[in-house]
């Protein structure tokens, strides 16, 4: 049921997108699908994700594995990432999302990790969530 991908997607980003907090720390306009060509300062991109079955004998579901990656320009810092990092955790914690066509049954923050991108040497820190959710 890999369906419930882009609606998950779509729904995330437009709750990050208007998280107060979060924008006071990234500015706005910089969560993307993708990573923009030469940016700099703070943004966050979505991640890889695994989506498996998640079915019962009368309802559809979906268990998707999926993250977000926090890039810091040449300006900002490790401790910049990771306070971008956890105000996205809280963040999704106590969302309410409502993904078109499905419902959430739940989102769940599995780890972070912190590291430097090899060819450019700036912190990351990619954050993995579990969302199972349901078709409508």
């Amino acid at each position: 049921m890999s369906d419930a991908i882009l609606p998950l997607r779509r729904a995330i980003h437009a709750h990050l997108s208007g998280d107060a907090g979060l924008t006071a720390l990234i500015g706005a306009g910089r969560i993307h699908d993708e990573p923009p060509r030469a940016a700099s300062g703070l943004y966050a991109v979505h991640g890889e994700v695994t989506a498996e079955d998640w079915s019962t004998g009368s309802d559809r579901g979906c268990e998707q594995k999926f993250s977000l990656v926090v890039w810091a320009g040449e300006s900002a810092s490790s401790r910049r990432a990771l306070e971008a990092a956890a105000r996205i955790v809280a963040s999704l914690e106590s969302a309410a999302l409502a993904p078109d066509g499905h419902r959430l049954v739940n989102l769940t923050w599995l780890s972070s990790k912190l590291a430097r991108d090899p060819k450019t040497h700036l912190p990351t820190v990619t954050l993995t969530f579990r969302a199972v959710t349901e078709a409508l």
